[in-house]
């Protein structure tokens, strides 16, 4: 990946969509959002890697995903609610709930590991515009971060002061009523991550994407599923790509042209997609 070419003009080289590793690539013993689960990301080949920011009680930022303490901590607090010391000190638990020598990184961490290996989605960003931003700098990787958030006016006035730079990305469900206004704010506006639970939603059609295409815009699809009760990609999952084949779950996102899936099964995905594109 060069980082000194945009993402677009990355994203043109290839035919197959650019995949993002969803929290790195973890299981059995080695739980998300930890070292070496984006190390492992990386050395899969992952285009893209997701993180996710926490803020400790005492204003430090961690690669946590905010919420989630109770299925990988099971300490009866927030991330938010400890001070570093505590985050520091408490194990993360592996698929079984057994403790494991793994702790919360520190989000300097993390950015240290993918400098210059991976592009960066930093989620959750909206903990702290500003206190976040400044840590991407003091990283150097401005140019490998995607920062997103959901579309809120307080916001985008804030990346305006802060990260007009950066790449940005908003969510959007069903319909896309986000990208004229983004088209007129002081923001390095890149693309939408497009989130729908019907298939012929607006958003995931091969009408809107092209369009987007022709503004020079990317559109971000989910395959990943973190609550069957609210799928984000219309059934074209993970799940139904591992059960029945790529076919029905990534084949159909690349069909429409989505450029970037985020997955939680980044190598199965790639040698799909691959194989699909040899």
């Amino acid at each position: 990946m060069d980082f000194n070419k945009s993402i677009f003009e990355n994203r043109s080289k290839r035919a197959a969509p650019m995949l993002a590793a969803h929290r790195g690539v973890c299981g059995a013993n080695v739980p998300c959002n930890t070292l070496l689960a984006y190390k492992i990301a990386v050395d899969q080949g992952a285009d893209i890697v997701e993180i996710d920011v926490a803020k400790s009680a005492d204003g430090k930022f961690y690669v946590f995903h905010p919420g989630m303490e109770y299925a990988y901590l099971k300490t009866g607090k927030l991330v938010s609610e400890m001070d570093s010391a505590e985050v520091l000190s408490t194990p993360i638990l592996n698929c079984d709930e057994a403790k494991t020598h793994y702790r919360i990184p520190t989000l300097r961490e993390v950015l240290a590991l993918l400098k210059d290996k991976a592009y960066i989605n930093v989620d959750k960003y909206w903990t702290d515009v500003r206190g976040i931003t400044e840590e991407i700098r003091a990283a150097g990787v401005e140019k490998q971060v995607i920062v997103k958030t959901s579309p809120d006016e307080k916001l985008y006035d804030e990346i305006e002061k802060y990260a007009p730079d950066f790449m940005y990305m908003t969510m959007a469900w069903h319909k896309d009523e986000v990208t004229p206004v983004m088209k007129k704010r002081n923001i390095n506006y890149v693309g939408i991550e497009a989130l729908f639970d019907k298939a012929d939603d607006e958003i995931a059609s091969e009408k809107y994407i092209a369009d987007m295409h022709r503004q020079g815009l990317l559109v971000w699809g989910n395959a990943i599923i973190y609550d069957e009760t609210a799928v984000i990609s219309g059934g074209m999952t993970d799940d139904i790509s591992l059960e029945k084949g790529g076919d029905y779950g990534w084949g159909k996102l690349r069909d429409r042209g989505f450029d970037i899936i985020q997955t939680d099964w980044l190598l199965p995905a790639r040698l799909y997609l691959d194989k699909r594109n040899a």
